[in-house]
């Protein structure tokens, strides 16, 4: 969250962090889908579509005698058609959104079979999306975006099963269509045609239509297209510039993408901030920002390998995607900023992925489409597993399987053995047990030290013991021992509750550290404070008030000077309005340990707020004053205190008042 206390449901869905009520499980598809051809006809004046979809599917079982596709709820289905033009049976379901077919006869086990899907209807990003509260489709008179996760054409296997299309559009003369694969383009009359093949099995489909010319920007060797409108086009440039940075960086890492030169078109609010396609990169104006968010573009564009050239099986290995390209954010921190940012962002990565322990990563199907606990399962997590594999087996061996993981399986739906099996033959290592302890499990440890320095002929020796709570784990861990000359490192198998260790220092050790690159996920007073902000957060963001409070109220309870969480709370009262809570929580965060820093500036300013809504004017202004003498200026406080120093803040009337 940003330090600014409008706490935002509307910032919380266009994040793409709302979750459904109830819980997603895996659903085994009986076919295997391996070709669509797509006839779309879009009109952008009254915002409707209409689609003639024919899909080629193998039955997976004997005897199959019905299959359920996802389709768009706002779009009606006329009729379903097979190859001899025979009517196939369908029923809707709109509580899943999904068309299932009846098929008369059972469907012989491998053998392909062709149907045709004939349906239309209105797209104005007003309908209810398969993804509570995102939106990943729109026709507007001036833009449109349809994006394969808004299932405006029939989808089995839903992110899991791959396939090829051809995909033909039809739009008005004055507008041009953009999507993945060879494309070309005839006209028709008032009207122009695109097509575009694209014959590998990957995750084509999704489209956007643009008016106006694009900005081409080349960079490092790579060219990219961008179509952004209004106040976000100025930014078009330095996104171009980043773009082509980061796809250079991430060649050199991984090996050759499906595409080098990338296509990025704008979608509006309400939109994810981000979603890859083969070739194509789609932004909300949340996302594109006022400069260009470097995390955002190295996501996406690592989804050219890491969702489009290779992904899972089944939902429940989405970590070798959202883990990988998260990790990918890490990465190219590391490149750009340096180790020191990288470990700083890991460590932000750690805290999240432990807001979920209950789950183990192997079972994420069980977790909602974009929910904040899906992202944190297989994003976060998943990049703190990939983190610590590569200090496990070392950076040239870590490099160079994720290299061979994406040109071994290349156009291939995986899962988490065939990535163990490579990280084994590259390292010659056997890793079951690490792939046990951080994918099938969901316990992280709590370590304790004890030791004792003993004096020996030579200099010294610190004997001691590791101790934690997870009967069955097994790892490395690294000890840091500060001397009064250079220190000693040592690394320890840490196996069962308690391990022991020794290790010899010319000089008189002052102090021992455990993990001290904080390589290994686990928890500690820190990181449990950190913990409970983050899921007072995720609470906060989808407003359940009740709940964050609960949260932020155990950080205090570890540590009762947390700056973070007393503003988190405060936050909270200041969006409803209980001015005097807000303030005394605003008045603690002056009080504590001012981590982070930028606590303090925007206590500063949030007072002034509160006392312009209760007529203390001279109160106000001497805290915007000092909030400006602190000189922090993050998002923008230094103008939000100097406008208030102007103007009176006035307090935002609620729905109800």
């Amino acid at each position: 969250m940003f330090p600014n206390p409008r706490i935002s449901i509307v910032a919380a869905m266009a994040a793409g962090i709302l979750t459904m009520a109830a819980p997603a499980q895996e659903r085994r598809s009986r076919i295997d889908v391996e070709q669509y051809t797509i006839d779309a006809e879009i009109s952008p004046s009254t915002q409707s579509i209409a689609v003639k979809a024919v899909v080629r599917f193998t039955p997976l079982d004997d005897n199959v005698t019905s299959a359920a596709f996802d389709l768009n709820n706002a779009l009606n289905v006329s009729r379903v058609l097979d190859a001899q033009d025979k009517q196939i049976p369908a029923s809707r379901n709109q509580q899943d959104s999904t068309v299932r077919l009846s098929f008369e006869q059972p469907l012989p086990k491998g053998q392909p079979v062709t149907i045709a899907f004939f349906y239309d209807g209105r797209l104005t990003g007003q309908e209810d999306s398969p993804v509570y509260g995102i939106k990943f489709a729109a026709i507007h008179p001036d833009f449109a975006y349809l994006t394969y996760p808004a299932r405006w054409f029939p989808v089995s296997g839903y992110t899991t099963d791959r396939f090829a299309a051809d995909v033909r559009v039809t739009v008005p003369t004055g507008y041009t269509v953009l999507g993945s694969g060879t494309d070309s383009r005839h006209a028709a009359g008032d009207k122009n045609v695109f097509e575009f093949k694209f014959e590998h099995p990957s995750f084509p489909g999704s489209i956007a239509v643009v008016k106006g010319d694009p900005v081409k920007v080349s960079s490092e060797g790579v060219t990219t297209t961008l179509y952004f409108r209004g106040p976000e086009a100025d930014m078009a440039q330095a996104y171009g510039e980043q773009t082509g940075r980061v796809m250079s960086y991430f060649t050199g890492m991984f090996g050759l993408p499906p595409y080098a030169n990338l296509t990025v078109v704008e979608t509006e609010e309400g939109a994810p901030n981000g979603y890859a396609a083969p070739g194509l990169i789609f932004l909300a104006p949340r996302g594109i920002g006022r400069q260009p968010s470097a995390k955002l573009i190295a996501n996406q564009v690592s989804r050219q390998w890491w969702e489009e050239l290779v992904g899972p099986s089944t939902r429940n290995h989405l970590w070798l995607t959202n883990g990988l390209a998260a990790y990918s954010e890490l990465l190219w921190t590391e490149h750009a900023s340096g180790p020191g940012a990288m470990e700083s962002q890991a460590r932000d990565a750690m805290v999240e992925a432990l807001t979920v322990d209950n789950v183990p990563i192997i079972q994420s199907a069980r977790l909602e489409d974009y929910s904040p606990e899906l992202w944190a399962l297989t994003g976060s997590k998943g990049a703190a597993v990939l983190n610590m594999l590569r200090y496990l087996i070392g950076d040239d061996k870590f490099f160079q399987t994720l290299k061979t993981y994406a040109q071994q399986y290349a156009w291939k739906s995986v899962n988490t053995d065939d990535f163990r099996k490579v990280a084994e033959d590259v390292s010659g290592q056997s890793l079951d047990y690490f792939f046990i302890q951080w994918i099938e499990s969901s316990s992280a440890p709590e370590f304790k030290l004890e030791y004792t320095i003993f004096r020996t002929k030579k200099g010294f020796r610190v004997m001691g013991k590791i101790s934690q709570d997870l009967d069955t784990f097994r790892m490395p861990v690294d000890l840091k021992i500060e001397t009064e000359g250079n220190p000693e490192q040592k690394r320890v198998e840490v196996v069962g509750t308690s391990s022991e260790f020794s290790v010899d220092t010319f000089g008189k050790p002052k102090n021992v550290v455990i993990d001290p690159g904080n390589r290994v996920l686990r928890f500690g007073n820190e990181v449990r404070v950190a913990v409970a902000i983050r899921r007072g957060e995720q609470f906060a963001e989808l407003s359940e008030f009740g709940d964050a409070l609960k949260e932020y109220q155990k950080a205090l309870e570890t540590t009762r000077n947390s700056s973070l969480a007393n503003y988190r709370i405060a936050e909270i009262f200041f969006l409803q309005q209980n001015w005097q809570a807000a303030a005394n929580s605003f008045r603690e965060v002056l009080n504590g340990d001012l981590e982070p820093k930028w606590t303090e500036v925007w206590a500063h300013i949030n007072l002034g707020k509160i006392f312009d809504v209760t007529g203390q004017r001279e109160r106000a202004v001497n805290e915007y004053n000092l909030a400006i003498r602190t000189k922090d200026n993050t998002q923008g406080a230094q103008e939000e205190a100097a406008k208030y120093l102007k103007t009176p803040y006035e307090r935002q009337r609620r729905p109800e008042q």
